[in-house]
């Protein structure tokens, strides 16, 4: 079983540190596989323009340096600690109302998509792209940026369009989507060194990114955890 993290920020959006510290704050800790996963924004409402005016955000012009930097820093990741770095975002819609915000995550994604319109074609262009989906925290209520709702609300017409949902995102557990049955992860949503110890996938898997990305794809041999500090230094 792989100790895994599939939803990670950095300064390309509104992480606290830049890609190169979050590789080796992973790598230390002894992750075997990270997904960097930064924000793209909608720019079609007013909260995303914000988004897009103070930063916080990926865009198409950025995405090629995020990409690269990501290649660069996997290889560094493999030699250092064979720890896996696999490229992706978060595809994020927000809106003033839960059920119109949706933020999802595409591991695997190799090139850039837009955030705007409705999340449902969005999610179409992600299976097309060969990235696994992963809505995030989408059952929130106690946060309001993570308020997103949209795609629960709609969970029974989606099909496989949602290859997995969040079940643990950063300290809290949605046990709505274990008691439905779904095909589920478990993530820190890191954006500061203290989001280390948080919730975490376990994956069976081989590895090699296409094993991992593939038993994702499966949602079997699947588990969840809670790292604390002592399991770190244990695994350092």
């Amino acid at each position: 079983m792989l100790l895994c993290d599939f939803h990670i920020h950095t300064t390309y959006s509104d992480g606290a540190l830049p890609l190169s510290r979050v590789v080796d704050l992973f790598g230390r800790s002894g992750h075997d596989v990270i997904a960097i996963t930064d924000h793209i924004v909608n720019r079609d409402n007013p909260l995303g323009k914000i988004a897009h005016a103070t930063g916080r955000t990926l865009t198409r012009e950025s995405w090629k340096r995020y990409s690269d930097e990501i290649r660069k820093e996997a290889e560094r990741a493999w030699k250092t600690w064979r720890m896996i770095v696999i490229p992706g975002a978060e595809l994020t819609r927000n809106s003033f109302h839960r059920d119109t915000s949706a933020h999802v995550l595409a591991l695997g994604l190799e090139e850039f998509l837009p955030a705007d319109g409705d999340p449902i074609p969005m999610l179409r262009e992600i299976r097309a792209h060969g990235a696994v989906s992963v809505a995030c925290h989408p059952h929130e209520t106690s946060e309001l940026f993570a308020n997103t709702w949209y795609l629960w609300n709609r969970r029974p017409a989606l099909g496989d369009l949602v290859d997995l949902w969040e079940v643990g995102n950063r300290w809290e557990l949605f046990p709505v989507v274990s008691r439905e049955i779904l095909p589920h992860c478990a993530n820190s949503d890191f954006h500061r060194p203290e989001h280390l110890y948080a919730w975490k996938t376990l994956v069976k898997a081989e590895r090699n990114p296409s094993d991992v990305l593939r038993a994702l794809r499966r949602g079997t041999g699947i588990g969840v955890l809670r790292l604390t500090p002592d399991v770190a230094a244990a695994s350092a």
